[in-house]
């Protein structure tokens, strides 16, 4: 690892942000189905767009991490 530390745990940081994300998600999705709903809970969809986000974020963070420019290239 050639960046900043800090880099890498804010990397594991948004890693269990995602985590947790997943878990609201899956939460909301077992009890819709155990209360017999049969479409998917509205939250549900906000939650995803959110993980995704974060996972991005992620990714970024441990590319710079990893000493590698971000998608753009090097900063100017």
């Amino acid at each position: 690892m050639n960046g900043d530390p800090r880099l890498a745990d804010l990397a594991a940081r948004l890693d269990a942000v995602v985590e947790e994300l997943d878990d609201l998600a899956f939460e909301g999705l077992r009890v819709a189905a155990a209360e017999g709903d049969a479409t998917r809970p509205t939250s549900d969809k906000e939650l995803v767009r959110a993980r995704r986000a974060v996972e991005r974020a992620a990714h970024l963070v441990r590319a710079l991490a990893d000493g590698h420019d971000g998608p753009d290239g090097p900063e100017r």
